[in-house]
C-alpha cells in the first residue's frame, strides 16, 4: 500500500519524508523532479509487548510505503497548479498525506506569504476536485459517442449514469471518498482513479512552541474539514528531526520536555495504516514475531493467504486468541483454561490484534 506526501513548497513535505525513512535526500534530485519512495515500519505496542514475551530471533513490524511527490506549485491565481506530470504520478497512490505549513519563518516565506492552514488545505482539495471534474467532462464525451454505436450499450449507459452521479456529487462541494459506492462505482475508482476518491491524512506542521496548543489547532480544523475518510495530526518537524537522531532512552527525556507521550510522527503512522483500511494480526514463536497486514474484513483463510498460499489452499483451522485476552492471561494454556483460545473455520472474520496459529494440510 503506497501514501503519496504532497503539499506546497517549503511545507515540510521532504522534511517529513525524510523523517519518516530516516534517509537523506540529495536536493539535486528534487531539482530534477524524481519520485522518492521508502518502506516505512507501523510502529505497534503490542507486537513490542508480544516480542518481549517470547524473545524471538526476529521482529517483523507491518509496513506502509511512502512517497515523496515533486509537482505542486502555487500558480498566480493563489490556488495550486497540477501538472500532466504530478496527475500521473498521484493516481497510482491509494492515499494522501497533504504537509501544510502552520509555521512561521522569515527565512523561507511562505508561497502565499501568510500562514494559514485551513486556505491552504482547500487549495490543494479545489484542485483535486478540478482535476476530477475535468476528468468527468472528457470521460462524457467519450461514453455519449460510444452510447451512439450498438455494442455494449447497457455497460456504457450505466458507466455514463455514474459519471453524472459522481459530477453531481462533487458539484455540490462533496470529495468521493465519502460517497457510499455501489460495487460498479468501486471498479469505476478502481479504473480511473479520481483524486478526491482518496483517502486523506492532513499533517499540519507546526513550530515546537504549538505542542501544547497542537489539539485545540487540530480540533478547529476537524470542524471545517470533516469526514470518515479524512485525518488531521500534528506534525513537528523540528521536534521529529532532533528525535530521529536520539536513541530510545534519549529520545523518552525529549519528548517528556515537551510534554509528548508519543512521537506525533509514530501516530501519524499508525494513522495512515488505518485509514487504508487495514489493520494487523500477529504470528508468535521463538523464532519470529510479526506483524501481518490485512485489510479489515479479512476471513481467516484470506489472511492464512497472507503469510503463504499454501496456507490459504490448504487451510483447515485457525486457532485465534485476541491480544488483550493473551495479555490478561499472561499465556496460551490459560487463555485455553478460560475459553479463551478457540479454533476457528475458513469464514471467521479476523479482528484486529487477533494472534493466530494457521492449521493446514
Amino acid at each position: 500500500m503506497q501514501i503519496g506526501i504532497i503539499g506546497l513548497p517549503y511545507s515540510g513535505k521532504t522534511t517529513l519524508f525524510q523523517t519518516l525513512t530516516q534517509t537523506h535526500i540529495d536536493h539535486s534530485a528534487l531539482q530534477k523532479r524524481e519520485v522518492n519512495q521508502s518502506i516505512v515500519k507501523v510502529p505497534d505496542q503490542r507486537l513490542d509487548k508480544l516480542t518481549e514475551m517470547f524473545n524471538p530471533k526476529k521482529k517483523v513490524n507491518a509496513t506502509i510505503e511512502f512517497v515523496d511527490l515533486v509537482g505542486v506549485q502555487k500558480s498566480d491565481k493563489a490556488g495550486a497548479m497540477f501538472n500532466s506530470q504530478f496527475i500521473s504520478k498521484v493516481k497510482t497512490n491509494d492515499a494522501f498525506l497533504h504537509v501544510v505549513r502552520g509555521f512561521e519563518d522569515e527565512t523561507v516565506p511562505h508561497p502565499s506569504i501568510t500562514i494559514d492552514v485551513a486556505r491552504d488545505i482547500r487549495m490543494l482539495e479545489d484542485e483535486f476536485f478540478l482535476t476530477d471534474l475535468a476528468f468527468l467532462e472528457s470521460r462524457f464525451e467519450k461514453l455519449e459517442k460510444d452510447m451512439m454505436k450498438q455494442k455494449n450499450k447497457d455497460d456504457v449507459k450505466k458507466e455514463l449514469d455514474a459519471m453524472k452521479e459522481w459530477h453531481s456529487w462533487l458539484e455540490s462541494g462533496k470529495p468521493l471518498r465519502e460517497k457510499e459506492l455501489s460495487a460498479d462505482e468501486i471498479k469505476y475508482v478502481k479504473n480511473y482513479q479520481p483524486m478526491t476518491a482518496k483517502p486523506l491524512l492532513i499533517a499540519v506542521n507546526l513550530d515546537e512552541s504549538d505542542v501544547k496548543n497542537a489539539e485545540n489547532i487540530v480540533n478547529n480544523l476537524k470542524k471545517e474539514f470533516s469526514g470518515t475518510k479524512i485525518r488531521i495530526e500534528p506534525f513537528f518537524a523540528k521536534i521529529e528531526l532532533e528525535l530521529s537522531s536520539l536513541d530510545d532512552e534519549e529520545k523518552q527525556i525529549f519528548m517528556d520536555e515537551y510534554g509528548l507521550t508519543e512521537s506525533p510522527l509514530e501516530k501519524m503512522i499508525r494513522n495512515a495504516y488505518e485509514l487504508l483500511g487495514l489493520q494487523s494480526f500477529f504470528t508468535v514463536g521463538e523464532d519470529e514475531c510479526r506483524a501481518w497486514t490485512i485489510r479489515k474484513g479479512y476471513t481467516a483463510q484470506d489472511s492464512a493467504g497472507v503469510i503463504h498460499t499454501d496456507f490459504y489452499n490448504k487451510f483447515i483451522r485457525a486457532e485465534v486468541t485476541g491480544y488483550s485476552d493473551f495479555i490478561t492471561e499472561g499465556s496460551f494454556a490459560k487463555c485455553k483454561e478460560k475459553g479463551l483460545f478457540r479454533l476457528e473455520g475458513k469464514e471467521y472474520i479476523v479482528k484486529d490484534g487477533d494472534i493466530l496459529n494457521i492449521r493446514h494440510g
